[in-house]
This record gives C-alpha cells, sequence and structure tokens, in this order.
C-alpha cells in the first residue's frame, strides 16, 4: 500500500484540516493510518504520549484517528526563539537556538532523523498520511525542504495537491505548482482538492471541467468553507471561529504578539454560554480576562507595559486568570539569569504573586494529573519558569494562575471557575460531535474511491 503527502497550492491552503480529514476517512475503510509531518514551524506545542515536545497540530490529527504520538509523527519543529534565531526541537527534545542560516546549513543533517523515523511509522501502519508544509514548490528553497519534496521523493508517495480558492487566483496556483513539480513527483499526483469554496457548489463546475481537460488533473472534491472551532494550527486558522455572540458571560483572552498555546481555548470557543475575544484593550467589557501562553515571556511582559494593558490588568477588579507564560507575568518579579527568554534577567511582573518565577535552562516537558479542591485535572506543562512555592498554581480571590495548558479541557475546572449562571457541557462529547460532522460533510464532496484505489495500487 502506498503513502500520501498532502502539498499545498500555499500556505494556509488547509493542508492540516486535510490531512486529518483524509487520514480518518481512510481509517473508516479498514486502512491503519498515521498523521506525519516532518518539520513544524510553530509556537503551538504539544507533550506526546511518549513525553516529546511535538506540534499541536500534528498531535490534534493523530488524535482524530485515536493513534497514539511520539516525536515519530513531528520529528523536527521549530518555535520562536530569542531575536532572529529559532528554538530548534529533534526528536520532541530542545537541542538550542539556531539562525535561519545556520539551521538551513545543517539541513542534511536532519535528513536521516525525518527518514528514520517516517520510515518507523512506515511500518507500523498501512498508510502515512504526510503534510507538507507551505506552498510546495518554492523553487530557492525545494533543497532543503523536508516536509514536501523529500518525503514525497524519498518514499514515492502519491501525492494530493489543496488549492484554497478563497485566496483567488486558484486556476493560476493549481497550473504553477503542477507545472513546477519535479516530473516524478508530477506522475504521483493523484488529484486536487478545491478547499474552502463557498455558495452553490455547481458554479464550480465548468472550473472542474477546466481543470481536468486542460491541466490533466482530477479534482478529487471541491469542499465547502466550513468554520470547524477545533484542532487552530496557527494565528491564521484562530481567526476563522465562529460563536454566539449573545452569551451572557464575556471573555477577553489578551493577544499577545507571541500567543502560543491558543487551542487551550478551544473548549471556551465552542460553549454556548460564553462569548471570547482576543483582545489588546477594552478590558472592562469582560468579565473575565486571560493572558495566555507566551512563547517569549518577557518580551510581550513589555509589550503590556508599552500598550497600557499592563495598568490595566493590576486597576481589573473581576476574575484574571493566566495560563502558563501568562500564570508567569502574574508573579512579582521574573528572573533569567542564563537568558533563557532574553537579555533582560530581571523583569517587574504585574505583581499578583508576591514570588518569584526564576527561568531554568532545562524546559519541563511532561503531562500531568494534579487535585485542585477535591477535582482530578489533566493537563501538560511546557515552560522553563519555575516556582518553588506555586509550582502548578495560585489561586487568591479574583486571581487564578497555572502552568497547566488544557485545564479547560477539564469540565469540573470550567464549573469551577464560572460558577454561578454557568451551565457547563461535556467537552469530549461536543468535540467528537464537531469533528464527526465536519468529517462527514468533507467526505460527502471528496472522491475517495480515487484515493482508495490509487493507494492501494489498483
Amino acid at each position: 500500500m502506498t503513502n500520501i503527502s498532502i502539498f499545498g497550492t500555499s500556505s494556509d491552503a488547509g493542508k492540516s484540516t486535510i490531512t486529518f480529514v483524509i487520514a480518518k476517512l481512510l481509517q473508516d475503510a479498514g486502512i491503519s493510518t498515521v498523521a506525519f509531518k516532518a518539520q513544524n514551524v510553530s509556537n503551538n506545542s504539544q507533550v506526546a504520549d511518549d513525553g516529546s515536545e511535538i506540534a499541536i497540530s500534528t498531535h490534534f490529527q493523530n488524535s482524530v484517528i485515536g493513534v497514539k504520538t511520539s516525536y515519530h509523527v513531528n520529528p523536527i519543529l521549530l518555535k520562536s526563539g530569542s531575536k532572529n534565531s529559532a528554538s530548534l526541537i529533534v526528536e520532541g527534545k530542545e537541542v538550542g537556538e539556531k539562525d535561519v542560516k545556520s539551521y538551513y546549513k545543517q539541513i542534511d543533517t536532519l535528513k536521516p532523523i525525518v527518514k528514520n523515523t517516517f520510515s518507523y511509522l512506515d511500518k507500523k501502519h498501512d498508510c502515512v498520511v504526510a503534510e507538507g508544509a507551505g506552498g510546495c514548490v518554492e523553487l530557492n528553497l525545494l533543497e532543503k525542504d523536508l516536509s514536501n519534496t523529500f518525503i514525497a521523493d524519498t518514499f514515492n508517495t502519491k501525492i494530493i495537491l489543496v488549492a484554497d480558492i478563497e485566496k483567488g487566483g486558484v486556476f493560476a496556483s493549481i497550473y504553477g505548482t503542477i507545472e513546477l513539480l519535479h516530473p516524478k513527483l508530477r506522475e504521483n499526483l493523484i488529484g486536487v482538492i478545491i478547499n474552502k469554496f463557498r455558495g452553490d457548489r455547481t458554479l464550480f463546475d465548468d472550473g472542474i471541467k477546466i481543470i481536468e481537460e486542460k491541466f490533466g488533473v482530477p479534482v478529487l472534491g471541491v469542499l465547502p468553507y466550513l468554520p470547524l472551532n477545533i484542532g487552530f494550527e496557527d494565528s491564521a486558522s484562530l481567526q476563522n471561529y465562529t460563536q454566539n455572540l449573545d452569551a451572557s458571560i464575556k471573555i477577553g483572552i489578551i493577544k499577545l504578539p507571541h500567543i502560543s498555546n491558543f487551542n487551550d481555548f478551544e473548549p471556551l470557543i465552542i460553549d454556548d454560554e460564553l462569548q471570547v475575544d482576543f483582545i489588546t484593550s477594552n478590558l472592562s467589557e469582560y468579565n473575565y480576562i486571560i493572558i495566555p501562553g507566551s512563547k517569549r515571556v518577557v518580551s510581550d511582559l513589555e509589550w503590556m507595559k508599552e500598550n497600557g494593558i499592563f495598568k490595566a490588568l493590576q486597576n481589573y477588579k473581576k476574575k484574571i486568570i493566566g495560563i502558563c507564560g501568562g500564570y508567569e507575568m502574574m508573579f512579582e518579579t521574573l528572573i533569567d539569569e542564563t537568558g533563557v527568554e532574553s537579555d533582560t534577567k530581571t523583569s517587574e511582573g504585574l505583581g499578583f504573586i508576591k514570588e518569584t518565577v526564576t527561568f531554568k535552562d532545562k524546559k519541563i516537558v511532561k503531562k500531568l494529573s494534579f487535585e485542585l479542591h477535591d477535582m482530578q485535572l489533566k493537563g501538560y506543562e511546557i515552560h522553563y519558569g519555575m516556582s518553588k512555592k506555586y509550582p502548578i498554581y495560585f489561586e487568591d480571590k479574583n486571581i487564578f494562575g497555572t502552568f497547566v495548558h488544557g485545564i479547560f479541557d477539564n469540565d469540573e475546572f470550567r464549573n469551577y471557575i464560572f460558577k454561578d449562571g454557568y451551565n457547563g457541557y461535556c467537552f469530549e462529547e461536543r468535540k467528537e460531535e464537531i469533528l464527526g460532522n465536519f468529517i462527514g460533510e468533507m467526505g460527502k464532496n471528496l472522491n475517495m474511491d480515487r484515493v482508495l484505489n490509487c493507494i492501494r495500487n489498483q
């Protein structure tokens, strides 16, 4: 059986979504699948089942199909670093910071790692669904491209091309991509998916004919634009959520420049009782304010001081919740002697917690279960900052902060934190329902018979 690569004509074409949709539909057809991405560039990470750090998008894809995760599904992860560098995570462990030139110079040393992890998954599953990155024919980067050309060429994968019709120029993007593909990869192209189509699908019937007759490539489907309020990959996808704007409880999440792990807030976004906005001002309009995680805590703390949010938070009398980096900002002082976060060794925090957070060289990366007021809560930690006195959470009057990501996934915690006038719901059941409806609708518009025939070499 042949593996699949999901290529895009551009960034944000919907590759991440198509990856888990295709993987789930293959699984429903009795095929053992796993989602894979050689290299992710994202500040949003999760703790895999083996304790390694991987991108949230790849973790989410595999959670949809019920596959246990390890660093094999995402061997290379790049996160924002200090100045112009990136934090490089290889096989789930951080190995240091690299600037772009240094990273590309060592790209050949990373290829065997990618190859080995893909081969490991290939032996365990019938079909690896490998998500590409960005546009798949960036000619100046082809030799440095781990997620697209390297995987497709090395493992002779069948290729599905995803084009975002919302961006405009869909015919040019498809034709240009096909023409620029290496001949071997062009031969392995099994079809094109037109993504994010709005309106009457029959209006694109002539478009399908043009692509199939003039470009010589089958159209596997024209997928409708449907909002999906879970599985956010990046800040671009985050802008597409929809919710109940008449909800009585209003929550403002500080939109930090380096906001990370905004998947923490999916349980709030899909909650009919809550209105969630990402904000940079007007805190008084909201019943709750959340300071989210940040990949550059000190930098985002300074940003809040410059634009007035820092003082506004100190004067805010209603509930303030801090998550991970946001929790660290709540302390009186932040100490970074070795420059883990920035060149600033001592920073003034919001002062809600009369203690010091100290940044250590060794990052904490782990899943955990902990008790809070007789509630047994689950989540995960990814952070450098540490507090001896409050290592997991702090609570006092209108302040609640925690290092724990995923805390809002716990139904009991939401019921506790929002209290009076809040009824609550089961997040896992709602999530399963949303995904089931979404995948079902996408499946109606996809020619999965052709996909199945191609990977079965029929």
